[in-house]
Formats: C-alpha cells, sequence, structure tokens
C-alpha cells in the first residue's frame, strides 16, 4: 500500500469535504445544511472542516469554485478550438448535467447565497458568458444569427435553461431535465437567434 504524504491526505480530504458539502447542499439546500451534516457525509469529524475552510461560507465558496471551474474548463476548452455556437450550448448544458441537482439549488437560492459565495458565482457565469459570446459574435459576423446585444442572446440562453431548472419537478419529475429537454432547448434557442432566411 502506498503511504500518502501528509499534503496528500489534506488535498484528498479537502476534495472529500467539497464532494459530500456538493451533495448536501444538492439535497437539503444552501442554507439548511449544516457543516455537521457535511463532516458526517465525507466521513470526517466536524472539527476537519475547520481545519480546512475557517467558515461555512468559505466551504461554499470553494463548493462553488469547484463547479464552476469544471464547467468552465469544458468551455474553454472548446473555444480556443473556435467552436461553434451550437457545441458550445452543447458543452454548457453537459457540464451542468454532471451538477444538476447543486446546480439547481444555486438557481433556485443564489440570492441568499453569503456576499463571498454569490460574486464567485457571478465570476463563473461571466467565465461562460465570454465564451458563449465570442461564439455568437463570430456567428453573427458570418450572418448565421441576428445581430443582438450580446447581454441579451446570454441572458435568454441562462433563462432558459434556469426556467427549465427551477421547474424540473414539472418538466422530468423522476430524471434529468437538462437530460431529457437540452437537445430541445438548444434547437429552440438557436431557431429563435437565427438570421433570417437561415
Amino acid at each position: 500500500m502506498v503511504k500518502l504524504s501528509r499534503r496528500d491526505q489534506k488535498e484528498r480530504t479537502r476534495a472529500r469535504i467539497i464532494k459530500a458539502a456538493m451533495g448536501r447542499l444538492a439535497v437539503a439546500g444552501l442554507t439548511k445544511v449544516s457543516t455537521a451534516d457535511i463532516a458526517k457525509s465525507a466521513q470526517v469529524s466536524h472539527g476537519t472542516i475547520f481545519v480546512h475552510f475557517p467558515t461555512r461560507e468559505a466551504l461554499l465558496t470553494a463548493v462553488i469554485e469547484e463547479f464552476g471551474a469544471r464547467v468552465a474548463g469544458r468551455l474553454h476548452e472548446l473555444a480556443q478550438n473556435g467552436s461553434g455556437l451550437r457545441e458550445i450550448l452543447i458543452a454548457h448544458l453537459q457540464g451542468l448535467i454532471e451538477f444538476e441537482p447543486f446546480y439547481t439549488r444555486l438557481v433556485i437560492e443564489g440570492r441568499l447565497l453569503p456576499d463571498r459565495a454569490r460574486q464567485t458565482l457571478v465570476v463563473i457565469q461571466s467565465a461562460i458568458s465570454l465564451h458563449i459570446s465570442q461564439a455568437a459574435e463570430a456567428e453573427m459576423e458570418e450572418g448565421l444569427i441576428r445581430k443582438t446585444p450580446i447581454h441579451l442572446l446570454f441572458n435568454t440562453w441562462m433563462g432558459l435553461v434556469h426556467y427549465y431548472l427551477a421547474n424540473g419537478d414539472l418538466f422530468s419529475p423522476r430524471g434529468s431535465v437538462l437530460l431529457q429537454h437540452g437537445p430541445a432547448l438548444i434547437d429552440h434557442y438557436l431557431n429563435l437567434i437565427s438570421a433570417p432566411n437561415r
């Protein structure tokens, strides 16, 4: 058996806490889960949580950062390869599907987040907006989609996704809303913004 260094053990424990926190927050809500619940789920002592995260807000921020790094990472990779808007939207949904229960909580309860955690979420949304905007601007130049202010393009897309997530109990009561409805959302959105006669 390979013995882990103290640093490796600490990083693994931190990652286990973040993963457990994401799971508990997704199930019980951002404001209701206690650090004791998270410690139990991560199979660590309650005090261990505070060795890694000085406050509950710091833990919540770390969980949101982990979510954002995973979702934005795939978009960044595609954007560097010059992918089209459809590919960027597909990648965005695929990233969200991996964390759908947690992200749904962020959509529903985002206004209740502490300031630092909320600012972290805004930074993540800005990174996603950048990649969607770059692909959209390239397709506007090609005449594939109508010229529209970028903030409206992004907010329309996010509003569509968020509406379906916030009402997932209606649209997909027993499964992933984005798996079930994602392709239709992408087609509908692209149809809305397509240039006339396309």
